[in-house]
């Protein structure tokens, strides 16, 4: 029997190397950028065309390479930061030249350009599929400058499965970000198809969060600055009402080197517990300074996750941190159920005590939208001393209830009236309809969203929708990769009744938005429907279908929003009318029913 055991062809070897570090154009952009700033370079240019399929390009103007250095590090396993396997433990750079770049010319066209400063001459070589094609003398700048071209250019399959542009970018622009908040004393710039995108001088990392964010946080960041024996932990955190429900603006960096980590994310988001809503995430840019040898970075290729040794103490010492920054600089927040969008209020140590809406012992009162012969019902059942405060503000009457000492009651309306019952809410995200055989909940979120998405669909198929003009127009900030995807959209927002305009840079006006649509929140409206959308580049859906789904989304009644009756029978009545009145558009449960029986049976 032959054997069958053999040695893989160098260039074979080091597309599988290529796979386990470089996964898209992002992986690319992460490995150059780290080694220009390993270069002990200040300054650093990012160029891009096609969001890095066809070129990906950093220029530095670092120590620069010598030519048989330049040479070495296509080489595999070449590298300019360990001599010996103990090295591996003691890792403080990110990586001088080597590493990544014979696995990235065997999948692209990799052109150098690099020079000492010391040096008259500049060496230049041309590596295609592993093989140096051409290695000759040019004249540049000091420095390295390194262009990778038609990335996956020899492997289809690879290629094919990357995403749209705008998805790519944003994994590109996300790793500048990275990179750009750990080295705030370098210049950065970042180019895409010839158009600036960011141009970083040397600044704080202040100055820096609020030139790669938004200009609107400048007075939202806490300081962090903490110290023990065992970490060291500065940084930035946001004020809790820049919180939001998207993820994206959280940067953890260990030994700057960027790091994801669901437990210290756990520690920083438990440190927010009551400030923030359960569902928003708060803005942080942290950094921990770790002994190395208490810390293995080599569990996994990206070595964008780590071990501790001391996972718990860590945890509880960022924990602290973060609850130690908040109380310095006296954020008292609770939940703002009035305006469900912002999760948070920021209110006095000392509060009067409303009893219109609290009582003594601090218990929130319960309240039921009712009709008035309902009321009557349930005070000729239920009379007690307890007074009951009868409110008259609209067509339906509102029952209040408050709080025993104890702080538990349990009430009951009796309904003996044999018509269509109006529908309850109960915990201000569930609607409860009666029916001849029993009775259904729905989930007003999904509901609404169902509703409003085949509406807007409508919209953008088949009609144009109407804009309510601005007597005041609204400035909206977007960030810099959501920028190419603001502009591309411009015809689909304009028929959904947006009148949306360039004013310079990342900064818009609005000058029109759909009618109907509140403008008090159209910031965080453009944010999640922006967000939403790039998110479902990746489904296999149409335009029109997306950005429909992305702006109900954005647009619908949430969780927690305390609803009229009438607003509960609207979202009835054009829930039942819809095509697909079962799911939203994201494939959840609009409702749930219940027959009599069924329920019958749980009191037998």
């Amino acid at each position: 029997m032959p054997d069958i055991i053999k040695l893989l062809p160098e260039s074979v070897a080091n597309q599988i190397a290529a796979g386990e570090v470089i996964q898209r154009p992002a992986s690319v952009v992460k490995e150059l950028l780290e080694n220009a700033v390993d270069a002990k370079a200040n300054s650093i240019t990012l160029i891009i065309g096609q969001a890095g399929k066809t070129l990906i390009q950093v220029i530095d103007n670092g120590i620069g390479m010598s030519e048989t250095d330049a040479r070495m590090s296509f080489e595999r396993h070449a590298t300019s930061k360990i001599q010996s396997a103990n090295d591996l433990f003691h890792i403080n750079t990110k990586g001088f030249r080597g590493e990544a770049l014979a696995s990235i010319a065997s999948i692209a066209e990799v052109e150098m350009k690099t020079r000492q400063h010391d040096s008259d001459m500049a060496s230049y070589l041309l590596v295609k599929h592993s093989e140096i094609k051409d290695q000759s003398y040019c004249q540049s700048e000091p420095g390295t400058s390194i262009a990778v071209k038609n990335l996956f250019f020899n492997v289809p399959a690879r290629r094919k499965f990357l995403k749209s542009d705008p998805v790519e970018l944003k994994y590109v622009l996300e790793e500048f970000i990275r990179v750009a908040l750990a080295h705030c004393d370098i210049k950065f710039r970042a180019i895409h198809n010839e158009n600036e995108l960011y141009n970083l001088p040397v600044s704080t990392l202040k100055k820096r969060a609020i030139k790669l964010f938004r200009k609107t946080y400048e007075d939202k960041l806490i300081r962090v600055d903490e110290e023990t024996d065992v970490i060291k932990i500065e940084g930035l955190i946001g004020n809790p009402e820049i919180a939001k429900k998207q993820k994206g603006e959280q940067y953890i960096f260990v030994n700057q080197r960027f790091i994801k980590s669901n437990y210290l994310n756990h520690a920083i988001r438990n440190a927010y517990d009551q400030l923030i809503s359960s569902d928003h995430v708060p803005f942080y840019i942290l950094f921990l300074e770790i002994n190395p040898e208490k810390i293995d970075i080599n569990v996994h290729p990206t070595k964008q996750e780590i071990k501790f040794d001391e996972e718990r103490v860590i945890y509880n010492y960022l924990k602290v941190s973060i609850r130690h920054a908040l109380g310095r600089y006296n954020r008292v927040p609770i939940l703002d159920f009035e305006n469900e969008n912002s999760g948070f209020r920021r209110t006095p140590r000392l509060a009067t005590n409303n009893t219109s809406s609290t009582q003594a012992s601090g218990q929130p009162r319960a309240s039921l939208s009712r009709s008035a012969p309902v009321m009557r019902n349930w005070q000729s059942l239920y009379q007690t001393d307890e007074s009951i405060d009868l409110e008259d503000d609209s067509d339906d009457e509102e029952l209040t209830i408050p709080s025993s000492a104890s702080g538990d009651i349990l009430t009951t309306t009796l309904i003996d009236s044999p018509e269509i019952k109006e529908p309850v809410q109960i915990h201000n995200q569930y609607i409860i309809v009666q029916m001849k055989s029993g009775f259904i909940i729905i989930d007003q979120h999904h509901a609404h969203q169902r509703i409003l998405f085949e509406k807007y669909l409508d919209k953008l198929n088949n009609s144009e929708a109407l804009v309510q003009k601005q007597l005041f127009p609204i400035t909206i900030e977007v960030t810099k990769d959501r920028k190419p995807i603001v502009d591309a959209l411009q015809p689909e927002l304009k028929q959904l009744g947006f009148d949306i305009q360039s004013f310079g840079g990342d900064t818009y006006v609005a000058n029109g938005i759909p009618a109907g649509l509140e403008d008090s929140n159209l910031q965080e409206i453009i944010d999640q429907l922006i967000d939403q959308y790039a998110n479902n580049i990746s489904l296999d859906l149409s335009k029109n279908e997306n950005l429909a789904r992305s702006m109900a989304y954005s647009t619908a009644v949430k969780k927690g929003k305390e609803l009229t009756v009438k607003e509960m029978k609207a979202i009835i009545d054009e829930l039942f009318a819809c095509q697909t009145p079962y799911l939203s558009p994201t494939g959840k449960k609009c409702f749930v029913s219940y027959e009599l029986d069924d329920l019958e049976k749980q009191f037998n």
